[in-house]
């Protein structure tokens, strides 16, 4: 007789403003569950050419090779990578979080010869380190995370791009944080190879990597000496079923590819600056609420992310406890800090569906009981009121 309880399992409800995944909406889940077809069925080709349509938009690319990968942001991270790098070549990562920090270890893996520079959590890089890094490595690939969700900190692309192509590199971009919630102009920017992931600004369930390539990538990629050290990550195949060909590679996750195309639709619905303007517009809310708590930034206001928040956990507040009270009471997932940040900062993410007024306010309300409840003494109400006055001047 089995041991499994024969009951219907059912998944809390939960509002989640952690660094991911991020609230999903109904219309997304109810593609989800939408009749699985075969993975060369003509409605679900169409699927595949309408998601590359309208990832290409919200990429910003012309690029021909813009796909979703069959796994998660990690997936899209790794198939950059390798496709990319034979062993043996050089590879400069700026390590300023967790992020970049993987980026180097699958480089690594990948037989690279990589060369880091670091700067500690929280902050970016400039175009005149990374020039001077390029000039004494001369890598074949520049990697950096545009998007750093360990950190909260948004790394400035356009001048270090073009000191990435003056030196004849490739530059990889990491917007698994970004996409969907700040601009991504791949190539505005001219970036080579970009991954990004479905849970955090495209408001989809985790499963899928956005990827694309640039024409200096695919031809980077024809000319490899050696083969692609995945061999289910490798774009030579991969692209012949999603191109023309439709040649068999691997079983897509159908449904995920449902879920993924009706993201985006709402994505292209609200249109991309609509988006970024209501990121924006919470973020501003979200701020003036927590610095009416007494609650300060952990990133310099000119590097910080909208989307993902990161903030010093004031002195004498018991972080777990905090975030196990908001779960609790209030049905609300704020993330912990990461790396050196760990217990020093939180991270609370305004991504995608997640990103509303009420969540604005329902955390600040809740943060001001949780401080209360630890005896540290906070204006009561003031911030809700702070960022109701930020809504009310945006009206």
């Amino acid at each position: 007789m089995s041991d499994i309880d024969s009951t219907t399992v059912t998944a809390p409800q939960r509002i989640l403003m952690g660094p991911g995944p991020s609230d999903v909406d109904p219309r997304v889940l109810a593609a989800l569950s939408a009749p699985t077809v075969g993975h060369l069925d003509p409605y679900f080709l169409q699927v595949m050419d309408e998601l590359q349509s309208m990832l290409r938009q919200v990429f910003r690319t012309e690029n021909e090779l813009t796909l979703a990968v069959s796994g998660t942001g990690s997936a899209g991270m790794e198939a950059c990578v390798v496709n990319l790098i034979e062993p043996g070549d050089r590879m400069l990562i700026g390590v300023n979080g967790v992020f970049g920090t993987r980026m180097a270890d699958v480089a690594g893996r990948a037989g690279a010869e990589v060369t880091t520079i670091e700067r500690p959590f929280g902050e970016v890089f400039d175009a005149d380190e990374v020039a001077a890094a390029i000039e004494q490595t001369q890598p074949k690939v520049v990697g950096l995370v545009h998007a750093e969700t360990s950190t909260g900190a948004l790394q400035p692309i356009e001048e270090i791009s073009k000191v990435v192509h003056d030196a004849g590199a490739l530059l990889l971009l990491d917007t698994v944080t970004s996409l969907g919630g700040l601009p991504v102009e791949v190539d505005g920017w001219q970036v080579d190879a970009v991954y990004s992931g479905t849970q955090k600004c495209l408001s989809c369930p985790p499963g899928l990597a956005p990827v694309s390539f640039s024409p200096a990538a695919l031809g980077a990629m024809d000319a490899r000496k050696t083969k692609v050290a995945s061999w289910y990550l490798d774009m030579s195949m991969v692209r012949n079923y999603w191109g023309g060909n439709r040649a068999y590679h691997h079983t897509a996750p159908i449904n995920m590819n449902y879920a993924l195309h009706e993201a985006l639709r709402l994505v292209l619905a609200e249109g991309l600056e609509n988006r970024f303007a209501r990121h924006r517009r919470n973020h501003l809310a979200l701020r003036a609420g927590l610095e009416a708590l007494g609650i300060h930034y952990a990133v310099p206001e000119v590097h910080r992310l909208p989307q993902l928040n990161a903030v010093l956990i004031p002195d004498g507040v018991d972080d777990a406890a905090v975030r196990k009270q908001l779960l609790n009471e209030f049905g609300l997932e704020i993330g912990g800090g990461l790396g050196p940040m760990a217990g020093k900062t939180w991270r609370i993410g305004l991504m995608g569906a997640a990103s509303t007024n009420r969540n604005v306010l329902l955390l600040l309300a809740g943060l001001e009981r949780c401080l209360a409840d630890q005896g540290i003494s906070v204006d009561r109400g003031a911030g809700v009121a702070a960022a109701n006055g930020v809504y009310a001047a945006q009206a």
